[in-house]
């Protein structure tokens, strides 16, 4: 199978029982595992992987339960916990021969990136994160009517049913919403791989939706017992992201300060699709951090 991105080939990778990660790989070289975001799949990486590949191999997974892998029903709320995400992406690698890699990770992606740095400190070299807050101070900086632009959130966050019927009835609407409002800059989101990531996630509903759900519970649990018990990330760590901050009263930097003391943070001035829109300031950072 040949991937979207030039260079890259396409894989059928076992990561647990039942489930298979469909990965674009290209390049050699030390390895980076890049792991995309909602409402998107690894072909939101196709600037970045191209660039990296000329000195590294370069892993591109969709996600279990987004884009060509598998999308197991969540059946007792852990299949879609960001810790079986990340033990999905550590065998992933194992899998394809390697035992320590870089990480990096974009929305979605970053959350599960966090939590394989966190549960699997001696196999990720550098993490770089981008465009989030780790799940527990990302529900704590969310007050009043400025939560709104989290709406998503806590509609994903309710029981299973309605909120897979109410987004499966108007799929592309909703996914689309976030592709239009997200973006500052829409040519960066051509109309063939927008129109990929609706189809992918047409396809996804109860998965992703399940993804979401997942961190309105165990995520967070597993994020204050890490928090309580005073665990951090000790990988040099690159945080990109807006300045959300700005608007909704918190200092991202210190947030991040507290999870990860070998920390540089950026803010952006680009959209949230910040691999499509700014793909260059994106592989300096990855490359900074990879050179640290």
């Amino acid at each position: 199978m040949t991937s979207a991105i030039p260079g890259f080939g396409l894989r059928r990778v076992p990561v647990a029982d039942g489930v298979e990660l469909t990965t674009a790989v290209g390049g050699s070289g030390t390895p980076v595992v890049l792991l995309h975001g909602f409402p998107q799949t690894h072909l939101m990486w196709r600037h970045v992987a191209a660039d990296l590949a000329a000195d590294h191999t370069v892993i591109c997974p969709d996600l279990r339960g987004y884009g060509a892998s598998d999308k197991p029903a969540d059946t007792d709320g852990t299949l879609y916990a960001k810790r079986t995400m990340a033990a999905d992406v550590v065998a992933l690698a194992g899998a394809l021969g390697h035992e320590r890699f870089a990480l990096a990770g974009h929305d979605r992606g970053a959350l599960v990136a966090f939590r394989a740095g966190l549960d699997h400190p001696d196999r990720v070299t550098h993490l770089a994160l981008l465009d989030i807050l780790p799940t527990l101070d990302m529900w704590d900086v969310l007050h009043g009517t400025s939560a709104a632009v989290a709406f998503h959130l806590y509609l994903m966050a309710q029981p299973p049913g309605l909120p897979e019927r109410m987004i499966a009835a108007a799929a592309d609407d909703f996914f689309g919403y976030f592709l239009d409002a997200w973006t500052q800059s829409p040519e960066a989101l051509p109309a063939d791989v927008r129109a990929a990531y609706l189809a992918a996630c047409r396809a996804a509903v109860p998965s992703i939706v399940a993804d979401y759900r997942a961190s309105a519970g165990i995520d967070t649990a597993h994020d204050r017992a890490d928090r309580d018990a005073g665990n951090r990330l000790t990988m040099p760590v690159a945080v990109l992201q807006q300045d959300w901050g700005a608007a909704l009263g918190y200092d991202a930097a210190a947030l991040w300060r507290a999870w990860a003391p070998d920390l540089r943070h950026t803010t952006v001035t680009c959209g949230h699709f910040m691999a499509e829109e700014a793909p260059g300031e994106v592989v300096k950072a990855l490359r900074d951090l990879l050179a640290r």
